[in-house]
């Protein structure tokens, strides 16, 4: 077995970090970004018509949301200032970002409506053309954020474990992996998810190699713990053949200490065969708390009281918080596409121009006192 020390445990959310991811992390494709192909070409056009005309006001760009949420994705948009801020001179591009002044919050940080989150000063033309981007990064990494944070809370503890990377594309993988981490999500499912801070993904013998070794449950979860039982923990979904008491059983007897959990991960059109003779006294379909109490039972009554469960299968915070209202004895969730759902999206405001008040009406600049000088301390 690996070490009991590397048992996915949490007790409260993770702080915020205080140390800003290096922006070469990112990977950006910084000429594309410097030449506006991602912006809206409002934003190109309008810095051309500043290079054209030799106009350069000092601007003080102030970003905020209308949510109580968690902030993600702001030390990719710092990134992206870094690195493509500026402009073309005579064919060779002239980084602006020493002519700057940006101060930010840090990833993790719990924010409120309309609170700035990022503010940047200085010379309008250089970084005009990159709103798109870091409003677009920071919307998308903010979402997951918070999304995470409210199963997370819901979960009084109990880890999370994030499994959506099937239900997006994957070129998303990477940065939202991150924002589920800093979130507070204990396990990610993909190498890319959990890249940036050099973790691995994690997961389960799933039911597509279940069917290949003719759905055998039991023997796919024997194979699984011979080759990986020494590198993480082996938790094998029960389901298959829609009898997850039974299996459940079948796999703790053959696995013994090897085996970490069992996961639960019956459809939410389906009512398992070890709740068939109690239908008409609940709603039965999917992974009810009844199916939950009857797994931990028998895995008790054999001894296996080691072993933990694992629920997914359409959960989200509400339904975590009745799992938890009502004692259900699980160990863990995985939770998957309700993690995607929802908007947090944010608006990027010009305050100031050269010193003096200038803002949309309804959009004056907002004090600031938690905003940092953007630092990079890494090596």
């Amino acid at each position: 077995m690996p070490p009991e020390t590397s048992v996915p445990q949490m007790t409260t959310a993770p702080e915020p970090s205080r140390r800003r991811l290096a922006p070469e992390t990112f990977v950006l494709p910084i000429e594309k970004m410097r030449g506006g192909y991602y912006s809206d070409a409002y934003f190109t056009f309008s810095r051309e018509v500043l290079e054209t005309d030799n106009h350069h006001p000092r601007v003080v760009m102030q970003v905020f949301q209308r949510e109580e949420s968690v902030l993600g994705g702001i030390d990719e948009a710092l990134a992206i200032l870094r690195l493509c801020a500026g402009r073309e001179v005579e064919g060779t591009w002239v980084s602006g970002w020493d002519e700057l002044e940006v101060r930010a919050l840090f990833d993790g940080d719990l924010i409120e409506p309309w609170e700035p989150v990022l503010e940047i000063e200085g010379d309008y033309a250089l970084f005009c053309h990159l709103e798109t981007l870091y409003l677009g990064v920071l919307a998308r990494r903010t979402l997951i954020s918070r999304n995470v944070r409210d199963v997370v809370t819901a979960a009084r503890g109990k880890a999370i474990m994030y499994f959506p990377a099937r239900f997006d594309h994957w070129h998303v993988q990477t940065g939202d992996g991150w924002a589920a981490h800093i979130a507070g999500a204990i396990g990610v499912s993909t190498d890319a998810q959990a890249s940036w801070w050099g973790g691995k993904g994690i997961g389960t013998v799933p039911h597509g190699l279940i069917a290949a070794y003719g759905g055998d449950t039991v023997r796919a979860a024997m194979k699984f713990a011979d080759r990986f039982a020494e590198e993480l923990h082996v938790t094998v979904l029960v389901d298959f053949e829609n009898d997850s008491v039974r299996t459940a059983l079948e796999v703790a007897d053959a696995l013994g200490e090897r085996l970490w959990a069992v996961r639960v991960d019956t459809s939410g059109t389906m009512v398992d065969r070890s709740l068939w003779h109690e239908m008409g006294r609940f709603s039965p379909t999917g992974v009810v708390p009844e199916l939950i109490a009857k797994v931990r039972r028998a895995l008790d009554n054999a001894g296996h009281d080691h072993v933990r469960i694992v629920a997914s299968g359409g959960f989200d915070p509400a339904r975590i918080r009745a799992f938890e209202r009502a004692g259900v004895p699980v160990d863990a969730y995985g939770v998957g596409s309700s993690l995607l759902r929802g908007d947090n999206d944010f608006t990027a405001d010009v305050v100031r121009v050269d010193g003096r008040p200038c803002a949309k009406v309804g959009r004056e600049e907002r004090p600031t006192p938690r905003l940092q000088p953007v630092i990079w301390d890494h090596a």
